[in-house]
């Protein structure tokens, strides 16, 4: 299939059956009924691409909401930066927008990239079956370990997929990074893309293990071992490697590369078509960060987002973000990065910062009391 312009970000059920060849995206793992199990080999119904329209070249940005993004990122005590990209109309807004700053689970977006860029070039299918065992078990928010049974969890690619985007599930994403050839695969799609400022990790265990100043084991991915180890290490050494993170982020990115990679998703130039609507109707269904991006969202916008959060010590958090691509009522696009890498402020300011980066752009108010979702604290 060759690679379109994107048609939008209706997140229909019965469209996702239609693009993923038949697949339903299942966390639950269920085996598939006949009619979910099409072979990829048969045709896709999918509705016609538009001629693709060269992006304008302009730098009429608006005015205001250059001044506000100025103004907060100005304001925020610690190390931030944000980035918005009109999708449609070519202008960028941006303060901090270069700056190195740790992903987190933001990097989930660049492993579900590589596994559907796969998908196109026939090296695998979302209907896979995969196989999650004891030893595929990561650390922190892994809702899908409550599944893994003596030999292990039956699953399929798809539904791996959707776990990882939409709940930030840990393991998921580490046995997808896995199936792709592992880190350096990614590095590879990265590059080949020419993405540019984004760094990929060595994965959850060891870029969690080796902020908190641990050597990775095992036994540390099941009850609250990696917990329990790191609350035996010395203040000091948690708060020396903390101090290495956050000064040379394995897998820090800039706000501007971001929210262009986005962009160039939404505009179909990384993915087909159909892969395409899988990634931006999986992240729209997330359900993570209420409390961000989507939390100064009006009515009539729509999000496809991921968020990420570090690790905290001493009141000091190394990485709080939300990423996504926001579509208006009248179907304007624009790609959105805001990140702080390096704060002590409460949770709270935190959201507060990314809400109303979200708002200066959709005109939305900024919610008073939102909870924020478990798998993000």
């Amino acid at each position: 299939m060759r690679k379109g312009g994107f048609l939008g970000l209706a997140a229909m059920p019965a469209l996702v059956v239609a693009c993923s060849g038949g697949v339903v995206p299942d966390p639950g793992g269920r085996a598939p009924l006949a009619a979910e199990t099409q072979s990829y080999a048969a045709p896709i119904v999918s509705l016609p691409v538009p001629v693709t329209r060269p992006l304008p070249v302009t730098n009429a940005a608006p005015a205001a909401l250059r001044a506000r993004v100025d103004q907060l990122i100005a304001a925020f005590p610690g190390k931030a930066g944000a980035a918005i990209r009109a999708v449609d109309d070519g202008w960028t807004v941006q303060r901090g927008g270069a700056l190195s700053l740790p992903q987190q689970s933001v990097s989930k977006l660049w492993v579900a990239l590589t596994v559907l860029s796969h998908r196109d070039a026939g090296k695998l299918r979302l209907d896979d079956p995969v196989l999650v065992t004891p030893q595929d078990l990561t650390l922190f928010h892994q809702p899908i370990a409550g599944l893994v049974r003596g030999e292990g969890y039956r699953t399929t690619v798809m539904g791996l997929l959707t776990r990882a985007l939409t709940q930030s599930d840990n393991t998921a994403n580490d046995r997808l990074l896995t199936l792709v050839g592992g880190p350096s695969a990614v590095r590879a799609f990265i590059a080949e893309h020419q993405l540019g400022a984004i760094r990929f990790g060595p994965g959850e265990r060891l870029l969690q293990s080796g902020t908190a100043g641990l050597t990775w084991n095992q036994s540390m991915a099941t009850g609250r071992g990696f917990e329990a180890a790191r609350a035996r290490l010395a203040p000091e050494v948690r708060a020396a490697a903390m101090q290495r993170y956050i000064d040379n982020p394995p897998d820090g990115a800039a706000p501007l590369a971001i929210a262009d990679a986005l962009a160039r998703l939404a505009r179909g130039e990384l993915l087909t078509e159909t892969s395409t609507r899988v990634m931006l109707d999986t992240m729209g269904a997330s359900v993570t960060g209420r409390a961000r991006l989507r939390a100064a969202l009006p009515a009539g916008w729509k999000i496809a987002h991921k968020t990420g959060t570090g690790q905290e010590l001493a009141g000091r958090n190394a990485g709080f973000n939300d990423v996504g691509l926001l579509t208006a009522p009248d179907g304007k696009r624009y790609a959105v990065a805001v990140m702080i890498g390096d704060t002590r402020t409460p949770m709270r300011v935190r959201q507060q910062l990314i809400q109303n980066i979200g708002a200066a752009l959709t005109g939305g108010r900024v919610a008073s009391s939102v909870s924020e979702d478990p798998s993000e604290s």
